[in-house]
């Protein structure tokens, strides 16, 4: 599953799953013990008295009333004597029940039908005990079409004026019960042949190829879908509406585009990127795609939690992580919507072929779902350097796991709730940043045999982290899995200090200490890890070494400021003494840009956790020349918006620190210009919408009244398509009454649903506070749509987080109307992650023990680590800034 935007944006600030210090260093210390026991064990919410091997399903949909009929024999084997069955069924009703000993025997009904709402089950019970062996289960039920993305669902959506419904599902993680009563669990994996009845002029898409289709007496059309492989519940996808289908063909595969009518063009890049990425697949992981066919469907709306989702031969994407509507759609679209196909396609191996035994390990899906996205992008495209991204995605994670909060990548789930607060930073972008680490240690050869390994030998089954450790391990003949093992059963952030550094006879030896970095607990006794650490002086090769103890020594050939975490493939922070940095920072020019990158990120997070001077960031990025690596501005002007924002509630310190930074980002902009040159690097065209945002957020006129300018113009030469919605954010942002309604006016008449969507979603980005009250209210009026409202909100929360959070508590039965049920437990503490205001903390706290269930408050508790946090900074580090500027005036 690809994470939307929206919630990335909110990485940086959350954490899902509370564990104490304590907690985390018994985590480490059953870390062989828990590898050992889940070697043989699977959990389960489940008896395990059966387990099914096949699912005949027929389903027919009623759009209008939004609710379906349908049918299912499971054929499912009996592993010891009972007189019931409990599966998993949430909002199902039942018509039927009854049991074979196979086909052609006489079934017998079961004589009791009782579902549990609370644990989400079915109990069979059955008037005589049930002998090992196989069965066929027949059920009779019927269910609910929800308005939210869990189980089937449909999107309601203007197509050439006309209103139109379809139909889709998303069962992940717990949603397939919604739709088929089922083993609901990752490690009960059975085929499936899917057969459906829809209108006669509609296009049904499911994970396999459609294997015969009959008009019924009534003109309606009855489909029977191919058989899938062996497969887990989650995966299985079937959508229905008025669509667009093109292909195209790699190897054996036939690769889809699947759009509403009239938007098929808007998907070609996404299907010749399908192929590309496809081909490399196959390749990389020594087993070629085993469907017949790979489509990519694309549904109007949004989710706030997730853009797409990996169903195996039938990928779902909302339209904003697919298409790309050349009036409106940037060069960061388009690497975007390249990396959702990436991870998505990933997935088809990591997650549907060879899928994790229980929630416990689902960084084997994301993790290594987004690890193949990044390193695949920057293989089929180098001139996105992309690569770049790899500090950025370190960020995220490194801001959630440096709070208390944190968890483990592999962390014991209990719940569905808990399942769905899982899908997090530390899942998705530690996951990422710890693979990247392992396999420059074992190097690319190598980590690529233990892949393939581990994906011929659990092919079709189910795994647990440990399985691909010891695949890796061998491949490598390198001792992975005890650093793997560090990283992924225990929480945290390592610490590697850079005590001093002494040149002898042409080589320099770097005395290192291990420590643990925490924005929050200073105080609290350190983990250890053993740490791949690298190490250069400019201009000589690296050195390697494993850190893992409090202490440590390495030799770098040459002389000269030593840079440790060269090429910034390691997930730890480095903290310089003060000599070592200073001789470091006075060569930052010439630096690689990506160390320049983690010596910006670093130096920002260890200041602002007190352990730096928090202006040892301003000092470094005054060394920046003008010229540098656009990724090295854009970091620079993002982390200056952020320091803008936290001091947002004093006016005239902030227009300080906002004259000075202004100074430092005009000449950047003033050098990339408003307009595209001719054959400009795509980094410099990213660079620009970045400058122009925080040149509007750091309140310059210049740059507000540009936005101005051409947005009253109106023309495609004024607003062209590359910085169209960075112009209409910027409006937005400063919008007053009239230029409000007029954006208003504007959503309401759109005919492109993806910028129809990003009106609506932009009315909530006001800096006026009376402006974010009206759009609340417009988020409930029913107006923008079913999916976009919960956006909205989202968007008020950035600028007005209190306001937000009050006025969604208050409404809160009609907002939980507008999110899926397993993403509300994370709805609302989201609301709050900008805020700074101590009040917030027991709101929040009396919200969750008054509307959440106590297994489903991890992301409350990290929420209010998170505030604490914020207050901290605004009040123990800004007066350091203040002290700098000041220094600094003329």
């Amino acid at each position: 599953m690809q994470r939307s935007l929206i919630s990335l944006a909110i990485l940086t600030l959350i954490a899902t799953h509370q564990i104490s210090a304590p907690a985390a260093e018994a985590t480490q210390a059953k870390a062989g013990a828990k590898a050992d026991a889940t070697a043989t064990q699977a959990t389960t919410q489940l008896p395990r008295n059966a387990s099914p091997t096949h699912y005949a399903l027929s389903i027919t949909p009623d759009a209008q009333h939004s609710t379906f009929s349908a049918s299912v024999t499971i054929a499912l084997d009996i592993r010891e004597p009972s007189t019931s069955l409990t599966l998993n069924a949430a909002d199902l009703e039942f018509a039927s029940a009854a049991i074979s000993a196979g086909p052609g025997q006489a079934p017998w009904a079961a004589s009791a039908i009782t579902t549990n709402a609370e644990q989400q089950t079915v109990t069979l019970t059955f008037g005589r005990e049930l002998a090992p062996g196989s069965y066929q289960l027949q059920l009779a039920y019927r269910g609910k079409i929800s308005t939210q993305p869990a189980g089937l669902f449909q999107l309601d959506y203007q197509n050439g004026g006309a209103n139109k419904r379809a139909l889709y599902t998303q069962f992940e993680n717990s949603d397939a019960r919604r739709v088929l009563p089922c083993w609901d669990e990752p490690n009960y994996k059975a085929t499936f042949a899917l057969e459906l009845t829809a209108p006669a002029d509609q296009t049904a898409i499911s994970n396999m190829p459609l294997a015969s289709s009959t008009t019924l007496p009534d003109g309606r059309q009855q489909l029977r879908f191919a058989t899938t492989p062996r497969m887990s519940t989650y995966l299985l996808f079937f959508s229905l509406g008025e669509f667009d289908r093109a292909t195209t063909r790699e190897g054996a595969t036939e690769l889809g585009v699947v759009t509403q009518k009239g938007k098929v063009e808007q998907a070609r890049f996404v299907l010749d990127a399908s192929a590309a990425v496809l081909r490399e697949y196959n390749d990389y992981f020594g087993l070629p795609y085993p469907l017949p066919k790979l489509d990519n469907v694309a549904a109007p709306g949004r989710s706030p939690f997730f853009g797409a989702m990996e169903n195996w031969g039938a990928i779902f994407s909302f339209e904003n992580a697919m298409l790309l509507d050349p009036a409106i759609s940037t060069q960061a679209d388009k690497e975007e919507v390249f990396l959702v196909a990436a991870h998505e396609i990933a997935h088809q191996w990591f997650g549907d072929l060879v899928t994790m035994r229980w929630w416990d390990d689902l960084w084997l899906n994301e993790g290594f779902a987004s690890w193949m996205e990044s390193r695949t992008t920057m293989r089929l495209h180098p001139e996105w350097q992309t690569s770049f991204n790899a500090v950025e995605t370190r960020e995220h994670a490194m801001a959630q796991d440096a709070l208390s909060t944190t968890h483990p990548i592999v962390t014991h789930i209990e719940t569905v709730e808990q399942a769905s607060q899982a899908f997090d930073g530390i899942t998705y972008q530690k996951g990422e940043s710890v693979i990247r680490m392992l396999e420059n240690y074992v190097g690319e050869e190598a980590w690529r045999a233990g892949v393939r390994n581990y994906m011929r030998r659990h092919a079709h089954g189910n795994t647990v982290s440990d399985d691909l450790w010891r695949e890796i391990e061998s491949a490598a003949h390198k001792p992975v899995r005890a650093i793997a093992h560090d990283f992924t059963l225990q929480p945290g952030v390592p610490l590697i200090r850079v005590q001093d550094a002494v040149c002898r006879n042409g080589s320099t030896t770097v005395t290192l200490s291990q420590g643990e970095f925490s924005k929050d607990r200073l105080d609290k006794a350190p983990l250890t890890w053993q740490v791949p650490v690298i190490a250069q002086t400019a201009g000589h090769a690296s050195a390697r070494a494993v850190v893992s103890g409090k202490r440590a020594s390495m030799t770098v050939p040459g002389c000269g400021p030593v840079l440790v975490n060269a090429g910034q493939a390691g997930y730890y922070r480095t903290l310089y003494a003060p000599n070592v940095f200073d001789q470091l920072a006075g060569q930052f020019a010439t630096l690689a840009p990506i160390d320049q990158l983690g010596l910006l990120t670093d130096s920002w997070s260890l200041g602002m956790a007190g352990l730096y001077p928090a202006t040892r960031f301003l000092d470094l990025a005054s060394r920046a020349p003008v010229d540098a690596a656009p990724q090295v501005w854009g970091i620079i002007a993002q982390i200056y918006a952020d320091i803008d924002e936290h001091y947002a509630s004093t006016p005239q310190r902030r227009s300080v620190f906002d004259q000075y930074a202004r100074a430092r980002l005009a000449p950047v902009l003033a050098r990339t210009g408003w307009d595209a040159a001719p054959g400009e690097a795509t980094s410099v065209t990213n660079l620009r919408t970045e400058l122009i945002a925080a040149l509007s957020a750091l309140g310059d006129a210049g740059t507000i009244a540009e936005a101005r300018r051409r947005f009253d113009a109106g023309t495609p030469q004024a607003m062209p398509a590359a910085i169209k919605r960075t112009i209409l954010g910027v409006v937005a942002r400063h919008a007053d009454a009239a230029t409000w309604e007029r954006l208003h006016q504007m959503a309401k008449t759109e005919t492109s649903a993806l910028l129809r969507t990003e009106l609506y979603v932009m009315l909530g980005a006001s800096e006026d506070a009376a402006l974010g009250q009206r759009a609340l209210d417009l988020a409930l009026s029913g107006e923008p749509g079913a999916t976009d409202s919960a956006a909205m909100i989202s968007r008020v929360a950035v600028r007005h987080p209190e306001l937000a959070f009050d006025y969604a508590t208050a409404h809160r039965e009609q907002v939980e109307g507008k999110i899926d049920v397993a993403s509300r437990s994370r709805y609302f503490p989201h609301l709050a992650t900008r805020s700074a205001d101590p009040a917030m903390m027991d709101k929040l706290t009396a919200f969750a023990k008054e509307h959440l269930p106590a297994g489903a408050q991890g992301d409350t508790t990290a929420t209010v680590a998170a505030i604490a946090y914020r207050i901290k900074v605004r009040q123990q580090r800004l007066p350091q800034i203040d002290a700098w500027l000041a220094r600094k005036a003329p």
